[in-house]
């Protein structure tokens, strides 16, 4: 199991070891030229949502659906003045979720 870490000094957010990068899910929706934020609903969080979901999912047009959800359930719900960790399998819970009807 991955930990995502988000570090908020740099704004910087690692998926395990890896870099999590804005550039693919700006091609789809460019919400935050600036790149991450998290814990309020703004552009920057609604950026992660969506880098976050494509990234863990590889799905474009179910990221693009529910992104707004999982930033008002997870993202915004961090706190948004320090870093956070969060695990993947709470995100592949939501996913599931999402995707069985629960959350609909």
């Amino acid at each position: 199991m991955k930990i995502i870490k988000g570090f908020y000094k740099t704004g910087k957010v690692f998926v395990g070891n890896e870099l999590l990068s804005p550039t693919p899910s700006q091609k789809l929706k460019n919400h935050s030229p600036d790149g991450f934020a998290w814990g309020y609903g703004g552009s920057g969080p609604a950026q992660l949502s969506l880098a976050l979901l494509l990234y863990l999912t590889g799905d474009e047009k179910f990221s693009l659906r529910h992104y707004q959800d999982f930033k008002c359930d997870v993202i915004a719900n961090l706190k948004n003045d320090s870093d956070f960790v969060l695990p993947e399998s709470e995100i592949e819970k939501w996913i599931f979720n999402k995707r069985s009807g629960i959350y609909e």
